[in-house]
């Protein structure tokens, strides 16, 4: 059981550290405070995999699932600290949107529940395809070194090591098995951060300062305060979480031959929601599950929720322990650029599976992953494209996948529930060489 649960934290571990990673180096944390929130957010997650394993009451799907802090919520807390006038303000705005949306989150999750059909893979699939692509850019940033002012930024030597340790990964992923193989990205950090020791990339200084035992003080970075556009933005997040919890309950649901049914659902989107409202008092972030640990579920076929309460107890005994939390502040950017690009690559990946499944064969279906997707890019491809509106909209618009969610469910309404025109559905293709024209053509 101890072995199974740490493997569900490894290959996890650094989907939960890397959204504060990067929140924390958007507001310009010291190593010791970086080191604070990324203990923290691991602290949160267990609390969160407690409730959604365990459960309470009508808290908790009692599925094997792991929670953790949502890459849904990284570029819209980015945005928002891009948008303080004074970055020490930045974490409290966030802390206060995110326990706003939590707690309406678990008001709504009962209706969010019977609302279900109004989120199909067309939407879901977009929505994930979109959180792994708007990531992508960040792993990038991360190879190229951590400060773009610095006089080695993007040389080389920064992108080798990206290269080295992206390399390391893939090998261990294609020539290991079991434990190993599920463990490929926590040992490409590892072997990375060994390699970049030589090159004078590695500053274990963290370490040397971080305490053995420590507790998330609550409030560490300040009150939570609560501003109309942060919350409006992390209210558009919480909505993509309890989306994509809701698909990953689902997929789970079959996975263990327990479908889940309304009532489940709505538990456990009181249990990511609860999560998340309570997250923030121990400086945490939104909380949503992991489909990685998904995966890990069906290979395994360990269906025990059980296994999964003790991987969130070694969560808890990580955020205890400011000096084990304060391992991955050692890891250098580029050697977490490299890592990262799987992470983030396999994230928008699955969203590809997912829209495999949401029958694309249809017009309509093409025409909402089309204009969700070139939505949901803008912020990518065109940063300034915005530029002109109010800086609280922007808030919610600097975000690809708040709109890009926003554009999928209205567009899957409008062709899939509103009335449907008289237009064949099929999607058309060319002729095939050779192919006679005939009247069904």
């Amino acid at each position: 059981m101890a072995t199974s649960g740490l493997q569900h934290v490894a290959a996890m571990y650094a989907g939960v550290v890397a959204p504060p990673l990067i929140v924390g180096a958007a507001v310009g944390l010291s190593a010791t405070d970086l080191t604070f929130l990324t203990g923290a957010c691991l602290f949160t997650a267990g609390l969160a995999t407690f409730l959604q394993t365990l459960g309470i009451w009508k808290i908790g799907a009692r599925l094997p699932f792991v929670n953790g802090v949502t890459f849904a919520g990284v570029a819209p807390m980015t945005a928002i600290v891009a948008s303080a006038k004074d970055k020490s303000d930045a974490l409290p705005m966030i802390f206060g949107a995110v326990i706003v949306a939590g707690l309406l989150g678990f008001v709504a999750a009962p209706f969010f529940s019977k609302a279900i059909r109004f989120f199909p893979p067309v939407v879901t699939g977009s929505v994930i395809t979109l959180i792994g692509v708007s990531l992508l850019p960040v792993a990038f940033g991360w190879a190229q070194g951590p400060n773009p002012a610095a006089h080695d930024y993007g040389s080389t030597t920064n992108l080798t090591l990206a290269g080295i340790t992206l390399l390391i990964v893939l090998l261990l992923r294609r020539f290991t098995r079991g434990f190993v193989k599920q463990i490929a990205v926590l040992l490409g950090l590892i072997l990375g951060t060994l390699i970049a020791i030589p090159f004078g990339a590695a500053d274990f200084s963290p370490v040397a300062h971080a305490d053995v035992v420590g507790f998330p003080t609550p409030f560490h970075f300040g009150a939570p305060t609560f501003h109309i556009a942060a919350i409006l933005s992390m209210c558009v997040v919480m909505v993509v979480s309890m989306t994509e919890s809701t698909a990953d309950m689902l997929a789970l649901g079959e996975i263990v031959e327990r479908p889940s049914d309304e009532k489940t659902i709505a538990a456990g989107l009181r249990a990511d929601t609860l999560g998340s409202a309570l997250s923030p008092l121990f400086n945490g972030f939104m909380c949503s599950a992991f489909a990685q640990n998904i995966g890990l579920v069906a290979m395994t076929r360990i269906r025990s929720r059980f296994v999964v309460a003790v991987g969130g107890g070694f969560l808890v005994l990580m955020g205890l322990c400011p000096m084990a939390a304060s391992l991955i502040a050692v890891v250098p950017r580029p050697v977490l650029g490299g890592a990262g690009v799987v992470l983030f690559g396999s994230v928008a990946a699955s969203g590809i599976q997912t829209l495999v499944r949401a029958g694309l064969e249809k017009d309509n279906n093409v025409l909402i992953v089309a204009v969700s997707l070139a939505v949901g890019l803008i912020p990518i491809t065109a940063p300034g494209f915005y530029h002109a509106f109010p800086e609280t909209a922007k808030i919610v618009l600097d975000s690809g996948i708040s709109t890009g969610c926003v554009a999928a469910v209205l567009l899957n309404l409008v062709f899939n529930h509103f009335g449907k025109g008289d237009e064949a559905e099929d999607v058309t293709h060319p002729m095939e060489a050779g192919q006679e024209l005939t009247p069904a053509h």
